[in-house]
This record gives structure tokens, sequence and C-alpha cells, in this order.
């Protein structure tokens, strides 16, 4: 193995490297603390809040299809850092980062579920991965500025939803720079297909109900394969119930029932009512019944099925619930 010796140095004594670190740290407030960045930051925390784009001046000035404001604004923050960056080799990027195979996100400002980052597309890497097979719908309003390259897509609508299943709609379109989308990805995704060289786009995002879940549906017939918590905290409850449940954890059943009875994410409250079920049955049936007997409950339809198809194969569970009378 060869080590640089700038390497070999670092092992005995690593303050460049913490020097280098602190200088592009530096950069990284500097923006933040004037002009756009933090015009930006402050934008973004009333956006975030639900105020309209058209009412955020510089926001909206970079997702304006005939504006030019995007360039500049990147040009400002990403070039001191490159340069940052090129003086100082060891450094590393202040900004929050990631990237796969085929993708790379750069969040440039953030406050909590709304964020605004810089994402690049490989196309070559991008035409080695197999078809897309299913179309996730998150429940967020995206906004999307296609800074650098061109791509075709794969636009895909629910046209009507089901509990288990839904109608998906396909249309192709051709992504172009300077080109600007909105869409609410509860009903709509965006699929790409093909990407000649990269793709360069600049992204505004937020969440807009964080009691909806994240849905996956299979392409070729739209059945949902797969449903995901909308928020970190409610996955972590949900892996929380289910390790309960591995568990054997029975004196915990009255707590998930009246998680279960609790109004909010209609996914984690099925996911504990289901370990409620699972660890103590009679606690479990009689919160199942409560939740079927609501009138404004979003989860009556699915509870009521589930008590008669149980009642159907247990009819001695009827007794756990007493008559109304």
């Amino acid at each position: 193995m060869l080590i640089r010796p700038e390497l070999q140095m670092l092992r005995s004594d690593d303050a460049p490297q913490r020097q280098a670190q602190c200088a592009a740290a530096a950069a990284l407030q500097a923006w933040r603390g004037d002009g756009d960045g933090a015009e930006v930051e402050a934008e973004l925390a009333r956006f975030h809040r639900g105020a309209a784009l058209d009412d955020l001046p510089l926001l909206r000035a970079l997702f304006d299809p005939d504006g030019t404001r995007a360039n500049r604004f990147l040009g400002d923050l990403i070039i001191p850092l490159l340069h940052q960056i090129a003086k100082e080799p060891l450094a590393q990027s202040p900004l929050r980062h990631s990237s796969n195979d085929v993708a790379t996100a750069i969040v440039l400002a953030r406050c909590a579920t709304s964020a605004l980052t810089l994402h690049c597309i490989s196309g070559i890497v991008l035409s080695r991965q197999p078809e897309a097979e299913t179309a996730s719908f998150l429940p967020a309003e995206t906004w999307e500025r296609v800074l650098a390259g061109s791509a075709e897509a794969t636009q895909v609508r629910i046209a009507q939803v089901g509990p288990d299943s839904a109608d998906l709609e396909r249309v192709t379109i051709h992504l172009r720079k300077g080109d600007v989308r909105y869409r609410n990805g509860r009903d709509e995704a965006l699929l790409l297909r093909s990407v000649p060289t990269s793709l360069v786009q600049l992204r505004l995002q937020r969440r807009t109900d964080s009691l909806q879940p994240v849905r996956q549906y299979r392409l070729a017939d739209g059945a949902l394969v797969h449903q995901a918590a909308g928020t970190p905290r409610d996955s972590r409850l949900e892996l929380t119930a289910a390790l309960l449940g591995r568990m054997k954890r029975r004196d915990v059943a009255p707590m998930l029932a009246a998680m279960a009875e609790e109004r909010g994410s209609d996914g984690l409250r099925w996911q504990v009512l289901r370990e409620c079920l699972a660890l103590d049955t009679a606690t479990g049936f009689r919160t199942l019944a409560t939740i079927a007997d609501r009138a404004d409950d979003p989860l009556r339809p699915s509870a009521a099925a589930l008590r008669a198809r149980l009642i159907a194969m247990h009819p001695e569970l009827q007794e756990l619930v007493p008559c109304p009378a």
C-alpha cells in the first residue's frame, strides 16, 4: 500500500487536518452569516412553517423558469468552498452530503423536514441499473430546477387509490436545462429512465403531512408492496413495538392498546394494534372493536374488516366485547 507523505504526517500530528477543516467551516459560516446565505435560511424557516413560495423572494427567484439567480446563488457558495478545498486538499466539504453509485446530494440549507439540496445523477451508472419496477409516493411538495444536462423520465400519477393498490397513470417526459417542475409527492412520482451524460438539479422540498406514510406501488399492476412511517419518530416507535412483540412482553399490551386508540399516524396505530393482538388477544380485540365502532376514525374500515374475519375464524372472540345494551 502506498501512503502519501501528507497522510503519514497526520499519524503524528493531525493539526493540519483540523486547521483545514476549520477553514472550510469558516467559509461556510461566512456565507450563512450574510447575504444570500442568511436570506435563504430565513426564508426556508418561513417556507417550512407553510409560507407560499411566491411570498419568499429569494427562493422564488431560484425556481423562476425565466430567472438566472440560481447560478449566482450557487456560485457564491460553492466556489469559495472549492477554492478552500483546493488550497487544503485534506479538508472535507462542511455541507452535509450523501452519495451512492448513481447520485450525489448536497444539502445547501435545511429546516426540520424542509430542505434546499443540489443533486447530481451519473448517466453512465444509471444506464447499468435495472429498470424500475416500483414507484414511491412521499407526502411532500417538491420543486426541481435543471441546472445542467438532460434526461428522459417517467411521470407516474395515482389516478385512484385503494387500501392495497392504486391505479397508476404513466407519461414519458423530457427534462432540459432550465426546466422547472413542481410535483405533489402524495400522488405523483418521477422515475429517471436515461441520462445521456449527467443531470444536475436544484431541489426544494417540504413535507406536507407527517402522519401520512410513504407508499410504494408496483408499476406492473399497482399493488402496494411497501409502506414506511412518515417520520423518523414513528419509524422508531414501530420498531420498538415490533421488538416488544418478538420479546413476548405481554405486560406492554395495555400501553400498545392506548397508542392504537390515540389519534395520529395511521401506519403506527395499525402496527401497534397488530402487536397488541399478538401479545394479548383479549386486550387487542377489545381495542380493535373500539376502533371499528368509531364513525370518524380513518382506521375504521380496516378494523371492521379485520374484526369480521377474526370472528368468522374464532366465534368465541365475540364474547370479549360486552353488549352495548
